[in-house]
């Protein structure tokens, strides 16, 4: 019984040793044959897409825009030139010419004093002639006539005196305008230098703008204009006056464009933008969606060469408006970026492909 086991115990341990001999011979065997493990191959570069649009030049004039006040061309301010009562006096709104009569102020005893002046250059005008007579006749000496002669020339400076002042109650317009308001009402005293009225002149209007030390260069007087009113209309005009030094504060120079107001339709004091052209350049019309900023923080736009690489190049803005805008910078002939994913690095190379029939119909492509 022991034996058998025996017996038995010895075949199980040599069939086991023999399956573990050939499992190992197996494994051992793909090991030894194998060849080395390849490298591991690196990923291959994406090559990004882009849609590009042609862009050529057109010539673009530049434009100066600027925002102001409208003014008056002349405010003057009516003054006595004597003392009196206002007895006479045109209400706010009427419409003066210069030297037209506005006003009158009381004579009082002016009139008297008239009189008076004319009938003492009389008397001096006959004193005088009698003392001539007297010379030539020689009984009184010269000096005496010249005596005479003096005194008549004071009575006929008290007679210009007291005819100016009484022509000095008369109220002038001093320049053509509208009254704007009357400062003295009727029964009110003046002296002399008191206000009575202001006179507005509104033909021409002037729009008064400063433009900035950069862009004072490209100015000219006599320039034409487009003034734009806030509230809406528009007139044309011409630059009248640039000033020749800059504000200390500002640095910016003070420039009138006179407007046409014949027709008395406009009043002052009204906002407005003035539009002045200054001067014709090539330029190109893009999105400005397509600007962008480089390291430096130059804007600008990216273009495709002609081996499909990136490059950024610096632009200048030389118009802008709602529906686009006009860049230099670029050759006569360009190939702009219109869609890209994300910023692009100069000289990177990319597919490039047409902009879309559907994106260029919504006016966001360069022309």
């Amino acid at each position: 019984m022991n034996g058998l086991r025996a017996r038995l115990l010895n075949s199980t341990t040599l069939v086991f040793v023999a399956i573990v001999t050939i499992i190992v011979v197996w494994i051992g065997s793909g090991v030894l044959t194998r060849g080395p493990a390849p490298e591991p191959q690196a990923p291959a570069e994406r090559v990004p897409t882009v849609a590009a649009s042609w862009s050529e030049a057109g010539p673009v004039t530049r434009e100066i825009s600027l925002y102001g006040d409208v003014e008056p061309n002349q405010i003057a301010m009516l003054r006595a030139r004597t003392e009196g009562i206002v007895e006479e006096v045109v209400a706010s709104g009427t419409r003066v010419t210069a030297g037209e009569a506005i006003g009158q102020l009381s004579t009082d005893d002016r009139q008297a004093r008239l009189a008076r002046s004319r009938a003492q250059l009389a008397s001096a005008q006959r004193d005088y002639d009698s003392a001539m007579d007297l010379v030539e006749g020689g009984f009184v000496s010269r000096s005496e006539a010249q005596t005479r002669l003096a005194e008549l020339e004071a009575a006929r400076a008290d007679l210009r005196a007291i005819e100016l002042e009484i022509d000095n109650t008369t109220l002038r317009a001093p320049i053509d305008g509208v009254v704007n308001r009357v400062e003295s009402e009727l029964g009110s005293y003046v002296a002399v230098g008191g206000e009575v009225l202001q006179i507005v002149d509104n033909d021409p209007l002037i729009a008064v703008v400063h433009v900035h030390q950069a862009a004072a260069p490209r100015l000219r007087t006599g320039m034409d204009t487009r003034v734009r009113f806030i509230g809406g209309g528009q007139r044309e005009g011409s630059i009248r006056f640039i000033a020749p030094i800059a504000d200390a504060t500002t640095r910016t120079f003070r420039v009138e464009v006179e407007i046409d107001n014949s027709d008395g339709a406009l009043p002052s004091g009204l906002s407005a933008e003035v539009i002045i052209p200054t001067d014709t350049v090539d330029a190109h019309r893009v999105s400005a969606a397509l600007i962008r900023l480089d390291a430096q923080g130059r804007i600008g736009l990216q273009t495709v060469d002609d081996e499909n690489r990136i490059a950024f190049t610096p632009v200048d803005i030389v118009r802008a408006r709602a529906d686009g805008i006009w860049v230099t910078g670029l050759p006569e002939r360009a190939r702009i970026v219109t869609i890209s994913q994300g910023m692009l690095s100069p000289g990177q190379i990319v597919d490039v492909r047409e902009t879309p029939e559907d994106y260029l119909n919504t006016g966001r492509e360069p022309r």
